[in-house]
């Protein structure tokens, strides 16, 4: 039964690997769908959770102390969400969406499967309790942890991981605020960070069957998340410059909020008692601010929803957007979990809404009401924090489905991001990865093939053989040297052409007793590169001519060898690149078709806290024989290991292995990091 399972689990990879299409479409449309029923799951969870602690055990609290029940009930969600994340999966706390980040520019896309069903339990019990944070953070992992698990159980590349991670986080967003295309930039704008036709193409799949999905299970068809009373739209010229100040000031906003984060983050660090205690040590504060402000529990759609209808006005909207901030950063950065996607809208809305009542108190007639402040405010503090403005426009555009706005929400929201990024270069998502000494740039992936040169490849020493040789003489050097080819060159070093055993064989089996030279039988017309090329354009040349070498010639003299540059030196090349580079552009599809051809082949795997070889010396953690440690990443540097090297969590190991022992070497490192 097991061998039936492996032959179907390899059949099935081998159709997605080969296949440009269906394959990854379908893949894509599973994601989605799982995105989707993990969205519903949470949502569900959360509510059950609620039911238990709030209402259950909340309403036979009242009764002993009142209003201060939200100390221990948020507390006890904390406590349960600290002993979740400590002894079951460490990289569930907090917002999620930096964890995934940093799978899909160091790892792969890799994350560990167990992850979706914790972070979905963890985020329950923290927002469910009444922990100020959002689902959809949460969501964004547990779906990216989904695609990325299907993407490894079909032992696909690691292109592949990541977009299967990118999928299901476009799902994952897409489901929960019921807006497909807020999904798919999120995915893009955050997580993948750049946009090709094939990235855009599977992720909108995705995200697609990740709303239906949504629709279909929970009955509540193509209608916004808060749906406006009144269509806002600007009233004057000047509403139009108010609201460019409010993107100033929800840049300010946007910043402090991120400050706060990391100000608590900083702190839980430092206080020495167990992890399991700092949320609910988290959970005991917010529950103080909830006494005076019950708003701020949980996700706090509601309260958003009054602050755009109008219904709720005034200094009040000031003193929740001071409540909220506080209270997110307690229960995120003390290790609760939960996102700060929806406490970044709510922020804004707070922020927005009493700008905008201060101007229709002292501007009457010639500005927008409360509530368009408050739906700009949103964009502006989230776009501000996460530095993604194109999803934060879509986002609003979607979950009001209020368009007349438009121009004001893209003025304001781009002011924002721009003073924001000015004033920091990281984004909440970011920041904490920043702190840790990782650094996720915002450019492009490399190709690794136009990362290194010709120059840097070749080898310099070039073994030539006389045109006037003798057959009988060349093939006794091909049997020393255990060569099947030489560049064929005169007295003076110039090139005349290439010779190979495949032209032995077609000289002998046509000139039979004939004698003849290497200057007889070689190829004259040979294709050549030069050393400022990249091994892109160089690889080219290999497919032209069946050649498993090619002649650099000197540019200023064409005639020329001055190197010999072999398939084997290329693949060399890429290692080493792979391993010297900060951004891992070894991960490129170049590099990953040239590592098949080849015997060798390289896994990597990121230590986690609580794994096996987390904390172990090299010496002691005992690798497979038909494997080497070559490296071990360690946030911006690369050591060489040595048996007294101790593995740490968040290492990189690079292992070496044969083709042949790929997946088992690859299945090993899965279950001990």
């Amino acid at each position: 039964m097991f061998s039936f399972y492996l032959k179907f689990r390899k059949i099935l990879s081998n159709k997605l690997r080969d296949s440009q299409t269906t394959g990854p479409i379908l893949m894509a449309i599973t994601i989605g769908f799982g995105a989707g029923c993990a969205a519903l799951g949470l949502r569900y969870a959360i509510d059950f959770i609620q039911f238990i602690f709030q209402e259950y055990l909340g309403g036979f609290l009242k009764s002993w102390i009142g209003i201060a029940w939200t100390l221990p009930v948020i507390a006890l969600g904390g406590l349960a969400v600290g002993l979740l994340t400590k002894y079951l999966a460490p990289e569930t706390k907090g917002h999620g969406v930096p964890e995934v980040m940093l799978a899909v520019a160091r790892n792969g896309g890799r994350i560990r499967p167990r992850v979706a069903l914790v972070k979905l339990v963890a985020a329950a019990l923290t927002i469910g309790s009444g922990g100020s944070a959002g689902r959809e953070g949460p969501i964004v992992h547990i779906g990216s942890a989904l695609g990325s698990s299907i993407a490894q159980w079909l032992r696909l590349p690691d292109r592949m991981v990541i977009l299967g991670a990118a999928c299901g986080a476009a799902g994952g967003i897409a489901a929960t605020f019921n807006a497909p295309m807020a999904g798919v930039m999120f995915a893009l704008e955050v997580i993948v960070r750049r946009f090709t036709a094939h990235n855009f193409g599977l992720v909108v799949i995705s995200s697609a069957s990740a709303t239906m999905t949504m629709r279909w299970w929970s009955g509540i068809g193509d209608y916004p998340k808060f749906p406006l009373l009144h269509h806002y739209s600007l009233v004057s010229p000047w509403d139009l410059f108010f609201f460019v100040i409010l993107g100033a000031m929800a840049a300010l906003a946007a910043h402090a909020f991120v400050n706060c984060l990391h100000a608590v983050e900083y702190a839980a660090e430092k206080i020495k008692i167990h992890e399991s205690l700092k949320p609910a040590l988290g959970g005991l504060l917010v529950g103080i601010i909830a006494i005076w402000a019950p708003q701020v529990m949980g996700t706090g759609y509601e309260t958003i929803d009054a602050a755009l209808n109008n219904t709720m006005l005034g200094w009040f909207l000031l003193v929740l957007f001071l409540a909220k901030m506080c209270a997110t950063a307690l229960t995120v950065g003390s290790g609760g979990s939960g996102g700060v996607f929806l406490p970044s809208l709510f922020i804004g809305a707070m922020l927005g809404g009493s700008y905008g009542s201060l101007l229709n108190t002292y501007f009457p007639g010639i500005v927008s009401s409360p509530g368009a402040y408050a739906l700009v405010g949103m964009s502006v503090v989230f776009s501000a924090a996460a530095h993604a403005p194109i999803t934060a426009i879509l986002v609003l555009i979607e979950m009001t489905d209020n368009y007349y706005i438009i121009v004001p929400l893209m003025s304001a929201t781009v002011m924002g991001t721009f003073i924001s990024q000015r004033i920091s270069k990281d984004s909440i998502y970011t920041v904490k990865l920043t702190q840790r000494g990782i650094r996720i740039n915002d450019a492009p992936e490399v190709n690794l093939m136009d990362a290194v040169t010709v120059g840097s490849a070749m080898d310099s020493e070039v073994d030539g053989v006389p045109p006037g040789m003798s057959i009988t003489e060349l093939i006794s050097k091909m049997k020393d040297t255990h060569r099947s080819g030489f560049v064929v060159l005169d007295e003076d070093h110039n090139l005349l052409g290439i010779v190979t055993a495949k032209d032995i064989e077609n000289a002998v089996l046509k000139n039979d007793g004939e004698q003849l030279t290497v200057g007889h039988i070689c190829t004259r017309n040979v294709a050549v590169c030069r050393p400022e090329q990249t091994l892109s354009s160089a690889l080219s040349q290999f497919g032209k001519q069946s050649y498993g070498r090619l002649p650099v010639i000197d540019p200023l003299h064409p005639s020329k060898v001055i190197g010999v540059l072999k398939r084997q030196d290329v693949i060399n090349a890429c290692v080493d690149a792979r391993l010297r580079s900060d951004e891992m552009v070894a991960r490129a599809e170049h590099y990953q078709d040239l590592s098949r051809r080849t015997s060798m082949v390289i896994e990597s795997a990121v230590v986690n806290a609580g794994a096996p070889l987390a904390g172990m010396h090299v010496r002691d953690a005992v690798f497979p024989p038909e494997s080497t440690l070559g490296a071990i990443r360690r946030d911006s540097d690369t050591l060489v290991p040595r048996g007294s090297t101790q593995i740490q969590p968040g290492d990189e190991l690079i292992v070496l292995t044969t083709r042949d022992h790929g997946d088992a070497i690859r299945a090993w490192l899965e279950e001990r990091t």
